[in-house]
C-alpha cells in the first residue's frame, strides 16, 4: 500500500474527504517526526511505537578498494510494533 492508496482509505474509513484525509496523515507524519527529532518517543496504544535508536561509531571496510573506514556514529528512527497490531497480524 502506497500513500495515496493509504489516503484513499482513511478518507473511506473515516467518511472525510481525500484531501482532508491527506492532511490529516501529513500533519500525523509531522508530529511523529517532529518529536523524534526532540528526542521523544511516540507511543500510539495498540499499535506500536515510534523511538529514536543510537548507532555507535565502529570500524568498517570499502568493499571497492579493502581500506578500512571509520564509520561515525549515528541515530536511525525504529518502530516496534504493538501486541493488538502482532495479534492482528498472525
Amino acid at each position: 500500500m502506497n500513500k495515496s492508496e493509504l489516503v484513499e482509505a482513511m478518507a473511506a474509513a473515516a467518511d472525510i474527504s481525500k484531501a482532508a484525509a491527506e492532511r490529516a496523515l501529513d500533519g500525523a507524519t509531522a508530529a511523529i517526526t517532529g518529536a523524534l527529532k526532540g528526542g521523544d518517543q511516540v507511543t500510539i496504544v495498540g499499535f506500536g511505537s515510534f523511538l529514536v535508536g543510537e548507532r555507535g561509531a565502529r570500524m568498517g571496510r570499502n568493499p571497492r578498494t579493502g581500506e578500512s573506514i571509520q564509520i561515525k556514529a549515528s541515530k536511525s528512527p525504529k518502530f516496534r510494533a504493538g501486541k493488538a497490531l502482532k495479534d492482528a497480524v498472525n
